[in-house]
């Protein structure tokens, strides 16, 4: 009868490593970020809102269509989901700070310009719908949406920002030039939802 053969080192190690990844763990607080979780709540709000312009985009120019809504709707819940899990492996450090002055001043900053920037969305696209010039609706949102990230950028100590503003300042500045139909070219909605997307992967990927 052969002795019982004992498992190698190497293959001891290796299991190790597959069932810590398996495992559920609890981040120490040097591992936790509260500015990660922050990326990661930018990044949720980018990639739902891309997906939105991604989806009027493709109403606006091809109508209803099941199979590229489904692929949208799935590209949106595939880029959402690490988003999601990067705040989640952060909400302790995000909470812990979310009393400190200077998330409160970041708070209310950002409460601030975004009430000011559905004012102004709402209040222009009354006043464009009432004087005849409804197509001139999306590039004006779009303008004003890139506005909206430039304070944001100064508030948040965030330089994407500013590419991510100015993008979509140039995108509705441009866009209803480049085609003979003009403002009603759905170049505007995909182009805002790809920078926002690309928004979305850069506060995942890149710390400022």
């Amino acid at each position: 009868m052969q002795p019982a053969r004992h498992p190698s080192p190497r293959i001891i190690r290796t299991l190790g490593r597959i069932y810590r990844r398996m495992s559920p763990t609890t981040n120490t607080p040097a591992q936790c970020s509260a500015a990660a979780a922050s990326r990661a709540i930018g990044a949720m709000f980018f990639t739902a809102f891309g997906g939105a312009w991604l989806a009027l985009g493709l109403l606006g120019a091809y109508g209803f269509r099941v199979a590229v809504l489904l692929l949208i709707g799935a590209s949106t819940f595939a880029l959402f989901v690490p988003s999601f899990r990067q705040f989640q492996r952060n909400r302790g450090a995000h909470a812990a700070a979310a009393d400190s002055p200077e998330s409160k001043r970041e708070g209310r900053v950002f409460s601030i310009v975004n009430a000011v920037q559905w004012t102004l969305v709402f209040i222009v696209a009354l006043v464009l719908s009432r004087s005849g010039c409804k197509e001139w609706i999306i590039p004006a949102i779009i303008f004003i949406c890139g506005l909206h990230f430039l304070p944001l950028a100064v508030a948040f100590k965030v330089p994407r920002h500013y590419a991510t503003g100015v993008a979509m300042i140039l995108l509705a500045v441009i866009y209803p030039f480049m085609t003979k139909v003009g403002p009603a070219s759905p170049i505007g909605c995909f182009g805002s939802g790809i920078i926002l997307w690309a928004s979305a992967v850069a506060a995942l990927v890149r710390p400022a």
